[in-house]
């Protein structure tokens, strides 16, 4: 069964807390490891953050990467020792360097950003207090959790799985409709691929994920096909797009990838846009397409 888990569950020494609006940006849904007292990605549920926090239950928080919807409520938890990824860390210790890292340019443009992740996600440099290592397992005591690099979406994504519940956490690779996310400066398509196909190969008995859904107990082998066919079928768009040399204003514009312009305009715009650019990059790489002056040709 794959249902919508938007209640607490717990999977033995792990519960998963739902985070509003089915977890949807911006916010995330949250893992918390019972009698290790470890929060992940803390941006689900304020007030069941903060339940756990004045009843002394956390005692560190884990981020799987970097982005702001998974730290948007990690103000809850100052104070507490924070673990990522060393990749993954820059951006956490600099606004200046998380706005590089999504590519944000114009002083406007990262003056807007900036208060904007200020404001709705409490943005303050934050020090980790540890990084995790690729492939380590963690002793929790009721669980031993391996860390799985899963590159792409960040240059320093992580996943987790729990060996004795036999339970996948995949964050951001979330086998939701949309597909992934590798907009970023540093993401990488191929990396994306590569990880996909990383977890798929892990022999689970529970898949938690970051958004929408975030439970599924059978094994998500169609989901898995969609989720990964979504890279190939905006890259057959664009392509198709290009039947006529056209500049980047005008492929964002057309909306291959979310369909259709949404609202906050600026956040979708620039996700819009992200996404085009990287694909156009890879396609570049491969010698599919060409920049002439301005705009893109097939080759």
């Amino acid at each position: 069964m794959i249902g919508p888990a938007m209640e607490q569950k717990s999977f033995g020494p792990i519960r998963l807390i739902p985070g509003k609006n089915r977890g949807r940006y911006p916010h995330c849904h949250s893992l918390f490891i019972e009698e290790a007292g470890v929060v992940i990605d803390p941006s689900s549920n304020r007030k069941v953050l903060q339940d756990l926090r004045d009843r002394g239950k956390v005692k560190a928080v884990w981020l799987s990467h970097f982005h702001e919807d998974h730290f948007g409520e990690i103000d809850v938890f100052d104070g507490l020792p924070i673990w990522i990824s060393e990749r993954d860390a820059p951006p956490m210790t600099d606004i200046s360097v998380f706005l590089d890292w999504y590519g944000i340019r114009g002083v406007e443009e990262r003056e807007y950003w900036q208060r904007f992740m200020e404001k709705q996600f409490r943005f303050r440099p934050r020090q980790p207090s540890r990084f995790f290592q690729d492939g380590e397992v963690i002793d929790l005591g009721t669980e031993q959790v391996e860390v799985i690099p899963t590159p792409g979406h960040t240059p320093g994504n992580l996943s987790f799985f729990f060996r004795n519940s036999k339970i996948l956490f995949l964050g951001d690779y979330d086998l939701t409709p949309f597909g992934p996310w590798y907009g970023d400066r540093h993401s990488s398509i191929d990396e994306t691929i590569a990880s996909i196909h990383r977890l798929r190969e892990i022999s689970a008995e529970v898949w938690l994920a970051s958004h929408d859904a975030g439970v599924f107990t059978d094994e998500p082998g169609f989901l898995w096909d969609r989720y990964e066919g979504v890279i190939f079928e905006r890259e057959r768009k664009i392509l198709a797009f290009l039947d006529q040399s056209k500049t980047i204003e005008e492929i964002v514009n057309a909306w291959i990838c979310y369909g259709r312009p949404r609202e906050p305009r600026e956040f979708f715009d620039f996700a819009e846009r992200a996404l085009v650019q990287k694909h156009l990059e890879h396609l570049q790489k491969r010698e599919i397409i060409r920049k002439s002056g301005n705009a893109y040709v097939r080759n």
